[in-house]
């Protein structure tokens, strides 16, 4: 059951991944999350293994639908490098966070931020602008360090983030999704490596097969198939209307958000 558990993973956190430009984390986490707790792992490490192996994973992701998105011509590559050096730098500090936070701190970053995009998506407001056109290059490295913050803290490749950010400068969805896939190569390897450092001292309570807050088993299972789907979700991006597409991403948020409020609640 639990190689089932993660093959499937793997198969639907890759379309997800092309569909949405995001590498798959905010799938991959909540399954993760519960896989180990099934398999005893205890819950002062269960979200920071989940996330740890989360970023680990979508690295492959992330490489397969960028050059899927590239090959559109959707993706803005000066905005990816404006975003380059701050957002790797807020990844690295994102797992020195992790050493020392509790599980609480990383649900509620999850919580908060698919929660608010789920909103912004679902509404369906095309006057919800802070802006007609992107803002300048500090502005947007500012941004940078957001992204790369919470997504370290959340497990993710950046698109739940910087799709908002971009629509909210009144970018295209499509744009969007495509500039967004770029990012999550940026966040996925050096955060992995953060949480592998973060969790070193953790080896003695951690499952077998795992280095850092990496489980090495979760990465062999998910990622090649991951890998594999991500460009067929892709293209499929790139054929859906619009509205369509807000609608499903905001579902999809909507339901992540739901998840770990109930493990907040549930304590």
């Amino acid at each position: 059951m639990l190689a089932v558990a993660l093959l499937f993973a793997g198969v639907v956190t890759g379309l997800l991944a092309g569909l949405f430009g995001v590498g798959g984390g905010a799938v991959i986490v909540p399954v993760l999350y519960q896989i180990f707790m099934a398999v005893g792992v205890p819950e002062s490490v269960r979200m920071h293994l989940a996330v740890g192996t989360s970023l680990a994973i979508i690295i492959p992701t992330s490489i397969q639908s960028f050059r899927t998105h590239l090959g559109k011509g959707k993706v803005m590559m000066d905005v990816l490098r404006l975003w380059a050096f701050p957002v790797v730098g807020a990844v690295l500090l994102g797992g020195l966070i992790a050493a020392f936070a509790p599980a609480l701190v990383l649900k509620l970053v999850f919580v908060v931020v698919a929660g608010i995009n789920a909103a912004k998506l679902l509404a369906g407001r095309e006057d919800w602008r802070l802006a007609a056109d992107l803002p300048g290059a500090w502005a947007m490295r500012g941004y940078g360090l957001g992204i790369g913050l919470a997504s370290s803290l959340m497990g993710i490749g950046g698109g739940v983030l910087s799709n908002l950010i971009l629509t909210l400068y009144n970018r295209p969805i499509h744009q969007a999704v495509a500039t967004s896939s770029g990012l999550g190569v940026l966040i996925s390897v050096p955060g992995a490596i953060g949480y592998i450092a973060a969790g070193w001292p953790q080896m003695a309570v951690l499952p077998p097969f795992s280095i850092g807050y990496v489980s090495l088993i979760g990465l062999v299972l998910i990622a090649p198939l991951s890998t594999f789907f991500a460009p067929f979700g892709a293209r499929l991006a790139h054929r859906l209307p619009r509205r369509k597409l807000e609608i499903a991403f905001g579902v999809f948020l909507l339901v992540v958000s739901a998840r770990f409020l109930v493990s907040i609640v549930a304590g």
